[in-house]
């Protein structure tokens, strides 16, 4: 008879191994022991046996369709389907093109009751042994996480990971070349303000590929890569849980898992924590000042209106005017004046529009004359001078170097005392009790010294605040008249949290 192969290994370890040879090999003797005619051969090489979509298995039945042969070899049901149903519908499929399923430990089905049985039994078994094997692996790698070990299905870029050595766990350690990457990535969209397409440009001209070895990076592997939080020393395992596939076609669902349930494990860190959250900051102010769908120069105040009653964002809105031009009036209006959105009639708001040009005209105005009035921009630097008299820089720099020098001189002495002491100048007991002292000395002018350094610190900093509100104070006051909506828009969301209005 025309007869075909089918084989199958679970995993890419499997694959690499080369289990898959060893299947087809006792397959390929099984059919010149019956002396049938091979004409095709189907693999399946590191494929879950829970799936039925397998490229593999697709072709065999495409080809079993089309009457390519008449019998198909397989080394057991499991290799199959490890579903018990899978395995009934793809034999029944089978059995309906004719081709008949043989296995090398079981007997021809064909009419034999015992022998569809047996198939029957071992699918079952089949499934169970892989629900048990996956329950004991997720509890392995539980209890492993647990203990503080790093399992990771991919390692992410910037790490490798070290394997258990004796009692030593796995763990992640730094990458450097690529970690100086992830650090640039952090610091071009935090510090740099540059977007995801603008990152992903600089990357292309450095010529710094992903980490698959792609030449262009995509906004779908940058976007992982600034949201995880291995990145800033702390990596998460059990965020989400596997639901069952609702076909079995279809893809495998996945939900976050509530944040308590959650395992935290403590790594290496590339970047701050400071940098990680401000990377989260801006991707959320991104989202909320998306500029799709709404022409972006007509709301100064985009994503900053708060309603005062409600308590939520304001949506930008426009009405036409009415008139033959044909223009419209631009607002700011609360998402609940929508009874659908609010949830019914007696939460709709009851607040009117607000016109927007009239409301950025109102709040850039007292930004602008905020920022005009050197009182107000100097008062933080005020009451930093006015907390306590400032003293003078250079009798700090003086008194810091008298401290430097007693406590030179105090370790000078030490020495003299253990020079004494090996010429059997002095005694043990009075070395130790002179050395305690110069110990207590020396160990009080260091405190006196880091206090006044720290003194001299603040100093600088004031003198540099000062510095810098004067400076800025004279650039705003030559500039800000000057700035397009663009411009005026970043700084509104740069000075500005919210505005929250209540009635007109």
């Amino acid at each position: 008879m025309r007869a075909a192969l089918y084989a199958r290994v679970s995993s890419e370890g499997q694959a690499q191994r080369g289990t898959i040879a060893s299947q087809v090999s006792l397959l390929e003797a099984k059919v010149a022991e019956v002396s049938d005619e091979l004409v095709a051969s189907f693999i399946d090489d590191g494929r879950s046996g829970a799936r039925i979509d397998r490229p593999g298995l697709d072709e065999l039945r495409d080809q079993a369709q089309a009457g390519v042969f008449e019998r198909v070899w397989v080394l057991t049901p499991d290799r199959l389907a490890r579903n018990f149903a899978h395995q009934m519908f793809v034999l029944d499929e089978l059995a309906r093109c004719g081709v008949a399923v043989c296995f090398t430990d079981a007997p021809p089905l064909e009419d034999d009751p015992q022998a569809r049985l047996l198939v029957q039994v071992q699918g079952v078994i089949a499934e169970y042994e892989r629900a048990k094997t996956a329950e004991r692996q997720r509890r392995g790698k539980l209890y492993k996480v647990r203990a503080g070990e790093a399992i990771f299905r991919k390692v992410p870029f910037g790490y490798r990971r070290v394997p258990r050595a004796g009692d030593v766990a796995a763990r992640l350690e730094v990458y450097e070349p690529e970690a100086e990457i992830v650090r640039q990535i952090f610091d071009d969209y935090v510090a740099g303000g540059m977007s995801l397409r603008a990152v992903i440009r600089r990357l292309y001209a450095d010529a710094i590929r992903t980490p698959t070895g792609r030449p262009m990076w995509s906004t779908s592997t940058l976007g992982p890569l600034l949201r995880n939080a291995t990145y800033a020393g702390t990596a998460q395992w059990y965020r989400h849980e596997r639901l069952p596939m609702s076909s079995p076609t279809g893809r495998p669902r996945r939900r976050v898992r509530p944040r308590e349930e959650w395992i935290s494990v403590p790594v290496p860190a590339i970047i701050s924590t400071e940098t990680f959250e401000a990377a989260q900051r801006i991707s959320a102010q991104n989202v909320a000042y998306s500029s799709r769908r709404i022409s972006v120069d007509r709301w100064l105040l985009r994503g900053l209106i708060v309603c005062g009653p409600c308590g939520i964002r304001c949506a930008c809105m426009r009405a036409p005017t009415g008139g033959r031009s044909g223009g419209h009036n631009y607002y700011y209006g609360c998402q609940y004046h929508d009874v659908l959105k609010a949830g019914g009639e007696e939460r709709r708001c009851r607040e009117s529009q607000i016109r927007a040009d009239e409301l950025d005209a109102f709040v850039f105005g007292q930004i602008r004359e905020a920022m005009l009035t050197p009182a107000l921009l100097t008062a933080g630097e005020h009451a930093v001078v006015d907390r306590e008299p400032a003293p003078d820089d250079q009798l700090l720099k003086a008194q810091l170097a008298r401290l430097q020098r007693q406590i030179d001189d105090g370790e000078r002495e030490r020495m003299r005392l253990l020079d004494a002491y090996q010429a059997g100048l002095i005694p043990l007991d009075d070395l130790s009790r002179r050395n305690g002292e110069l110990a207590a000395r020396c160990a009080h002018l260091g405190t006196q010294r880091d206090e006044l350094s720290a003194q001299h610190a603040q100093l600088s900093t004031d003198n540099r605040l000062r510095e810098r509100v004067a400076n800025f104070a004279e650039r705003v006051a030559t500039g800000i008249d000057a700035l397009d909506f663009t411009g005026r828009q970043r700084l509104m969301r740069l000075l500005i949290e919210r505005v929250r209005v209540t009635g007109w």
